[in-house]
């Protein structure tokens, strides 16, 4: 009789099973639900990348795609449309030699930098120590940015159509400003010539470097290139 009373005695649960009742055992892990079915942990959110541009595509690219690369392979006498020369990047270059001393001059010129290109520049520092301008290696003097895609025929258009004309007694850009290897510089006096800087906020008028760097492997070709694309170069 005593070995039958033990025998009918229920036995604990083992495993970390939850009993009847939807309590969970010493041990074991929560569950939920009628069924004691786990809860599935929430999906993380996918970080989506930011858009370049807006809707509107830019209008200079469509421009050399309908209207440009016919007209030069027909000028040039290319056989191949990918013989034809394209803009590969332009480079936006600020020098803020007051930076060294300073550096909330630099904050400035790298929120005007932002402002005119709808990209963050990069700082960049001296390579070198030079004991005559007081400069060390490693200082922050000036900022830049590099532009490819939409956002560099974005601001080829507003360079070439807003800024470029706002400057006093404008003749057009120096037509032999070539590196020799299809690659053209130019320069600015003032960055208020641009339409998104506002002209009250402006702690000092700084100059900039401008780089537009092609695939062509003459001058003469970029400069091809660059005046269908509608930059105004000077009769010399």
């Amino acid at each position: 009789m005593a070995d039958e009373s033990k025998a009918s005695k229920p036995k604990p649960p083992q495993g970390g099973k939850a009993p009847q009742g939807g309590k969970p055992a010493p041990g074991g892990k929560p569950r939920s639900g009628k069924g004691g079915a786990a809860a599935a942990p929430a999906a993380a959110p996918v970080a989506t990348r930011a858009r370049v541009t807006g809707d509107v595509p830019p209008r200079l690219r469509d421009r050399f795609r309908t209207a440009v690369i016919p007209a030069l392979m027909k000028e040039r006498g290319y056989t191949n449309p990918f013989q034809v020369p394209r803009l590969e990047k332009i480079v936006i270059n600020m020098g803020v030699g007051e930076g060294k001393e300073n550096p909330k001059i630099l904050d400035f010129a790298t929120a005007d930098l932002q402002t005119i290109t709808g990209q963050k520049p990069v700082i960049t520092r001296a390579k070198k120590s030079i004991a005559n301008f007081k400069l060390r290696e490693n200082v922050p003097i000036g900022c830049k940015v590099t532009l490819r895609g939409a956002r560099m025929y974005e601001f080829l258009d507003r360079l070439v159509n807003i800024a470029l004309p706002r400057v006093r007694d404008f003749k057009g850009v120096a037509p032999k400003a070539f590196d020799g290897r299809g690659n053209y510089a130019l320069g600015l006096k003032e960055q208020v010539i641009f339409p998104e800087i506002v002209y009250d906020r402006v702690d000092k008028v700084r100059g900039m470097d401008v780089v537009m760097v092609t695939s062509a492997r003459t001058d003469e070709e970029a400069k091809a290139l660059l005046t269908h694309l509608g930059v105004p170069f000077r009769e010399s």
